[in-house]
């Protein structure tokens, strides 16, 4: 590697915001630009992105991230991107136009197919992909796309339209069209990658009538795809690391042998364990999936999902009123001693592990006259530490190990109010790395390892260290009765729509 090169820019496109951060050789955060995007609702199931916003919201983040850190190509050994995983769009091959908007992966309107496809294909599915069969997943939406838009079908089969999650977006517009490529960790998410044999099962497309031709290239989530030739100030710089988002935050909380536990604090929350060299069957509807593939070695994990995490947050900002900045919350929710029996279940997109309910919806159980705006507040926030509770339960269950600790990271990581009850209701210590950014930097950790910044995982692994540490303090029967009333109010919002 050049030794002049000493830094890799990471791309974090996530649901609400699109971020670029540059690290140094040391993982230390030399400059970061964040810039959010408009969310679509077309109906109440439906959620969508502009795919034109999402490329121009990266691209600017990213030539601000360079300018600010005052750096140019020569200083950059490679880029990483990590992604909202599942978010489907589909463009033409040959000018790149999108044929609709994204359809995000907390889109609703396949619902309806994938519970009948689960009732006969259900096994099959989950034998091949390690996913339950659900919307969430790219599968239904790219065959929504097909089916409902204009000649979308026939163009399809005549190699006319590219499907791509973000990251597979991002790399065909960054190199002008030369690359239409995902890497395994994002493939793995698409409910037609066959995780066993590593590429896109037959089967499956056929089951979704959807053609191979229409799909990106499966490569490594470490390696140089291509260079960059969009935009010119970044012309040059290789492309040499993928990773879905929690997949990267897992390779950046160092999480590199079987048993490392992580949870990512996000618009939803995901906690994935490293199950090391094979893929591992849950038996609690944690789902299995690949983190990632570096030199032909592919390392897997179990995940739990939680579908509204912080977003539950945004709603109460964006829907409510009853917050100016979401910042706000932590404030008003303590501002009441306890959650007043209020017990927030934020199923607005229905719920994931380990209920797997496409038709829960929210609910709000509890409520007195004596209930105001802080005992919503603070059950909206409570409600993010229960879920990853039952996460944890499905994990420990699966995997037979007890944490000795959880390693946290994501934006709901700068409340600690939350961070101080998750670690009360585990009943174990809740960690937070000292580069609050694992996502991003787990991104540019890959690409840093394909282009020569970094040697291996063990240099890597060195680099980290824990700012704050949060010891359980209540009691263990007031939190597990507590969890127990969690757990009520969730059956009320079970099969509702």
């Amino acid at each position: 590697m050049d030794s002049n090169k000493k830094y890799v820019l990471a791309l974090d496109q996530g649901t609400t915001s699109s971020r670029a951060i540059i690290f140094d050789h040391e993982s230390r955060v030399v400059s970061i630009a964040q810039k959010e995007f408009k969310q679509i609702f077309p109906s109440s199931e439906m959620v969508e992105h502009d795919p034109w916003e999402i490329w121009s919201s990266q691209l600017e983040t990213a030539l601000e991230a360079v300018v600010s850190a005052d750096l140019d190509t020569k200083d950059i050994a490679g880029v990483g991107i990590t992604n909202q995983r599942e978010t489907t769009i589909v463009w033409e091959r040959a000018t790149g136009k999108p044929v609709c908007n994204a359809i995000v992966w907390q889109d609703r309107r396949t619902a309806a197919f994938c519970d009948r496809i689960r009732d006969s294909h259900g096994s099959l599915i989950r034998d091949k992909t390690g996913l339950e069969t659900d919307a969430y997943f790219s599968a239904s939406k790219i065959r929504w796309v097909l089916r409902k838009i204009e000649d979308a079908e026939q163009r399809a089969k005549d190699g006319d339209l590219c499907f791509g999650t973000v990251d597979t977006w991002l790399i065909w517009n960054l190199t002008g069209g030369s690359a239409h490529v995902t890497d395994v960790s994002n493939a793995s998410r698409t409910m037609l990658f066959n995780i066993h044999d590593l590429d896109w099962d037959p089967e499956l497309l056929t089951l979704f009538e959807i053609p191979k031709e229409i799909l990106p290239e499966v490569v490594p989530s470490s390696g140089r795809v291509a260079e960059i030739v969009n935009p010119p100030e970044l012309s040059g710089i290789p492309v040499a690391g993928i990773a879905g988002d929690q997949q990267a935050a897992l390779f950046g909380q160092a999480c590199f042998e079987p048993g490392d536990s992580k949870n990512t604090y996000g618009t939803g929350c995901f906690m994935l364990q490293n199950t090391g060299s094979k893929p591992s069957r849950s038996e609690n509807r944690l789902l299995t999936t690949v983190a990632w593939e570096i030199e032909n070695q592919v390392t897997y994990a179990l995940e739990g999902s939680v579908f509204i995490g912080g977003a539950v947050i945004q709603w109460l900002r964006d829907s409510l009123g009853i917050i100016g900045e979401s910042a706000d919350v932590e404030a008003l929710a303590n501002s009441v001693a306890d959650n007043g029996g209020v017990f927030f279940v934020p199923a607005f997109a229905g719920l994931g592990t380990p209920y797997w309910d496409q038709s829960a919806r929210g609910a709000i159980v509890g409520l007195t006259r004596g209930t105001g705006a802080a005992h919503i507040a603070r059950a909206a926030v409570e409600s993010i530490a229960f879920q990853t509770s039952e996460l944890l339960d499905a994990i420990t269950a699966d995997s037979g190990k007890e944490l000795n600790e959880l390693r946290v990271d994501g934006g709901a990581t700068r409340n600690s109010s939350l961070l101080q009850f998750q670690a009360d209701i585990l009943g174990i210590p809740v960690v937070v790395g000292a580069t609050s950014e694992t996502t991003a930097l787990g991104a540019g950790y890959l690409a840093g390892l394909a282009t020569g910044l970094w040697q291996n995982t063990d240099e890597l692994a060195e680099h980290w260290n824990e700012s704050a540490r949060f010891e359980p303090k209540m009691a263990r029967a007031d939190a597990q009765a507590l969890t127990s009333r969690w757990k009520e109010a969730v059956k009320r919002s079970l099969a509702w729509s």
